[in-house]
């Protein structure tokens, strides 16, 4: 059984700058910059570890989940898109995504850190195209399986001393990551409206 290469990189980086791992870092300091160290060191790998397992659950079933609430991938893509396109209002506009009152004894690291952050519907969608794709070839469903550890590993790497990054780049690095951030995300969910769209002709 030959490993797919190709399918390895393309889904890492596919999925790298769908669910950004940079652009998490201030949003996952707003949410528990005032927690203990270890409060925020649980937080680093519980939230790559809830989307890890949301996403593996896609992976697995996710297109008999779809066939079974009778949503195909060109819905799922436009509403992945019009979710990400509001995201990346808010990084391009620079909201402030401090925890609202009232929640904080709410586990962030499982909402919305893990998800819908990390595993959104972008990334779900991106990964059951890439499962797709891997049906019927020789090592390309590990090529698949690798890819989504991978991400997950550099997720809680750069979660887990998200404050070393802070103290090198700055408040002013880590707005112009999130502002990049933004415009990537934005590029991401019009192609996928514009995949939603397709998807939909081609369908009709």
């Amino acid at each position: 059984m030959s490993f797919d290469t190709t399918l390895y990189m393309t889904a890492v980086i596919t999925l790298f700058v769908i669910m950004d791992p940079p652009g998490a870092i201030p949003v996952f300091l707003s949410l528990v910059g005032r927690k203990s160290k270890e409060a925020r060191n649980r937080a680093a790998w519980q939230a790559p570890l809830v989307s890890l397992a949301v996403i593996t659950v896609f992976a697995i079933g996710g297109q008999a989940i779809l066939n079974y609430l009778h949503i195909g991938i060109p819905a799922l893509q436009g509403a992945g898109g019009l979710l990400l396109l509001l995201i990346a209002l808010e990084l391009l506009t620079g909201r402030d995504a401090n925890q609202p009152k009232g929640t904080e004894d709410v586990n962030v690291a499982l909402v919305p850190l893990g998800t819908p952050l990390m595993a959104g519907p972008g990334a779900i969608a991106a990964v059951i195209v890439f499962v797709n794709q891997a049906e019927g070839h020789s090592g390309a469903p590990l090529a698949v399986g690798l890819a989504i550890l991978t991400i997950h590993l550099i997720l809680f790497v750069v979660l887990r001393f998200s404050t070393v990054l802070i103290r090198l780049l700055g408040v002013s690095g880590i707005s112009l990551l999130a502002r990049i951030a933004g415009l990537l995300l934005a590029a991401i969910a019009v192609q996928l409206i514009a995949d939603s769209v397709r998807g939909f002709i081609a369908g009709g």
